[in-house]
């Protein structure tokens, strides 16, 4: 358990006060920089779920935006007037249009794509290693083209066009679109959103950590090691697979819910192959099974294309080149690079778990005569 002591506090108190300032530090230099720490956020939800199923339990999954995805349409549905202009008697049941409130939002979309994950985990529970990871790559393909392909014969999802005038996040009748001024200091969209977000970080966090330390978490770090040994030892393999596949689950289709309020639009484009290796990435090369990796993982992955963005943009390396290189391949290339020399400098993640490392190294000595 963690220990609270006076240091520990104060560190917590530095950090709480840093993350309260730190959107307003940002906007006064731009709302673009504002923007990159609100989806970075998202993308920390994205990995403590992903963590879950990957670093709790051992299961590979490749296909993890397909939670993202389904999070994402349900609120995008729920508060767009896209089914009002299909079908006409919803908009005869709902003449003010549904403008859903965030207590409703959470849950529902928590359940829905917690139920679709145990939908996932059900014919994959003898599956293992590659073959695993190839079904669950296979499963968040076929979402996607779902999405993409259900405008027809009644349009649902409206197909590649996507879903458009999507309403802002409202907690208790207030819109986080809209701003907010206290003192004469104004609270953009952005800030409101950052604010939101870290709370549902926060939350996640917290737990992710009691899930850790409970007996679920140890009956799924039990199948992670052993799933044979497990399952001797009276452990219920079957089901806590499912349960790590919804708990996991559940928190991608929270983080969509608010990538659809946050964005406003959402499309098929969105949620490509390219995201899932992306967030697997980021729990690896942070480190597998431990929170403070997970989270520092995510924040630099999901930051670092931003920043590479704008420095790309602010060389013009197009112009400096003569146009030889493209600014958008030059990042990927420099993302790229970048985590190959970490995974070459540390094989176990940039900040892997302290017990992990002590088996690790452990095994590696020679035993004693």
């Amino acid at each position: 358990m963690l220990k609270f002591d006076l240091k520990n506090k104060t560190q917590v108190v530095v950090m709480a006060v840093f993350l309260l300032l730190l959107p307003l530090m940002l906007q006064g230099v731009g709302n673009f920089w504002v923007r990159i720490a609100d989806m970075a956020l998202l993308y920390v939800l994205l990995a403590l779920g992903l963590n879950i199923i990957v670093g709790y339990a051992g299961l590979l999954d490749l296909g993890f935006v397909a939670f993202f995805a389904l999070g994402a349409y349900i609120y995008g549905l729920a508060s767009s007037p896209h089914l009002f202009e299909t079908f006409a008697w919803m908009k005869t049941a709902f003449p003010n249009g549904l403008h859903t409130p965030i207590w409703l939002v959470i849950p529902v979309a928590a359940l829905f794509a917690g139920i679709l994950g145990v939908l996932l985990g059900a014919p994959t529970l003898k599956l293992r290693g590659d073959y695993l990871a190839i079904v669950t790559l296979g499963f968040g393909e076929i979402i996607r083209i779902f999405m993409n392909n259900l405008d027809h014969p009644v349009n649902i999802t409206n197909g590649p066009k996507g879903l458009t005038g999507i309403d802002p996040m409202s907690i208790f009748g207030f819109s986080l679109g809209k701003g907010i001024e206290i003192f004469g200091y104004k609270f953009g969209p952005l800030v409101l959103y950052y604010y939101l977000f870290i709370i549902l970080v926060i939350v996640s966090v917290i737990l992710s950590y009691r899930l850790e330390t409970s007996r679920v978490g140890r009956a799924w770090m039990a199948v992670r090691e052993d799933e044979i040994a497990a399952k001797a030892m009276g452990i219920n393999t079957r089901n806590i697979k499912l349960l790590a596949f919804g708990m996991g689950a559940s928190f991608g289709g929270i983080a969509g819910s608010m990538f659809a309020a946050f964005q406003g639009f959402i499309s098929p484009e969105s949620f490509s192959l390219m995201e899932s290796v992306m967030i697997v990435a980021m729990v690896v090369l942070g480190g597998i099974g431990h929170l403070p990796g997970v989270v520092l993982g995510a924040l630099l992955l999901a930051a670092l294309p931003e920043v590479l963005r704008y420095v790309s943009s602010a060389l013009d390396l197009q112009a400096v080149t003569g146009g030889r290189i493209d600014a958008s391949i030059l990042r990927q290339l420099l993302i790229a690079l970048a985590m190959i020399i970490i995974m070459l400098m540390r094989p176990r993640g940039l900040w892997p778990s302290p017990e992990h490392g002590k088996s690790l190294d452990a095994a590696a000595k020679p035993a004693s005569k």
